[in-house]
């Protein structure tokens, strides 16, 4: 290749370059800048869909008990939750008695349910079954817990000769969970222990074969043992949000400060 070929060619590509160069200048600086001001509309970003921030009520756990949740994408279920919390409101109730009543007793049954292995919800069963009295009732079930002679009897209680440890709140703590515990170990579910509580072991089981079905809140049962749960989750509720369900001059154990959160003076 001759001198004059390279320089024709070096010229061409030399041109091919500076073109491009001239594209590219007048690409960036044909455009003015814009100048951000108070009315310029600004941009909106968008957080990915899985970063979803909720209100304080909606980001709430559902309802449960003993760590077993409600489905409450059932109308029925949600219904009778409803009409059971509605029930206990203070404008229904007028009283703070239970909480009273809790505030001496729950410290008491709380650390004897942990040393049992048995959920804390079962706490909430004395409100529901004797509101935390020591009376009678018509079947002959008494104390906090509503054991029948025979039935506190086979779990070590006295009763008999004047003395009824029914009416011991320690005791008969002890005896509740040790049926309750038995009664988990044969169905497996803590709902379904605390309906057999309720309605005995025998007529739970029988409707479970009966039904081909061991899921509490899908049965069919009596109308006292079909809302017994329900009564607990309400009760549960009432108890630990006094303030939500009407209950605003209540002050218990259960909403004192921690202590070594207190700002010391």
């Amino acid at each position: 290749m001759s001198k004059l070929e390279m320089l024709k060619k070096h010229l061409i590509t030399c041109s091919v370059i500076l073109v491009l160069v001239t594209i590219s200048a007048l690409n960036i600086f044909g455009t003015e800048p814009v100048l951000l001001t108070k009315t310029t509309p600004k941009i909106k970003t968008y957080m990915p869909a899985s970063l979803v921030f909720y209100k304080a009520e909606e980001a709430e756990a559902g309802f449960s008990f003993a760590n077993e949740a409600l489905p409450l994408n059932d109308k029925r279920v949600n219904l009778k939750l409803k009409k059971s919390i509605t029930k206990n409101r203070f404008r229904n109730v007028q009283s703070n008695l239970l909480h009273s009543k809790a505030d001496k007793l729950f410290p008491i049954i709380e650390p004897i349910l942990r040393a049992y292995g048995i959920p804390e919800d079962f706490k909430f069963v004395p409100l529901v079954e004797s509101g935390l009295c020591e009376g009678t009732s018509p079947k002959g079930a008494r104390g906090i817990w509503q054991f029948m002679p025979g039935t506190a009897r086979s779990y070590g209680l006295k009763v008999r000769n004047g003395v009824d440890e029914r009416l011991n709140v320690r005791k008969s703590t002890i005896a509740a969970c040790k049926y309750i515990k038995e009664l988990y170990g044969e169905f497996n579910s803590w709902t379904l222990a605390a309906a057999a509580y309720n309605n005995g072991s025998i007529k739970l089981a029988r409707a479970i074969n009966r039904q081909n079905e061991d899921n509490y809140f899908r049965m069919s049962l009596n109308r006292e043992t079909g809302s017994y749960v329900y009564k607990l989750i309400a009760m549960k509720e009432i108890i630990n949000k006094p303030r939500k369900y009407g209950y605003s001059n209540y002050y218990g154990y259960l909403q004192k400060p921690i202590p070594y959160l207190v700002a010391s003076n």
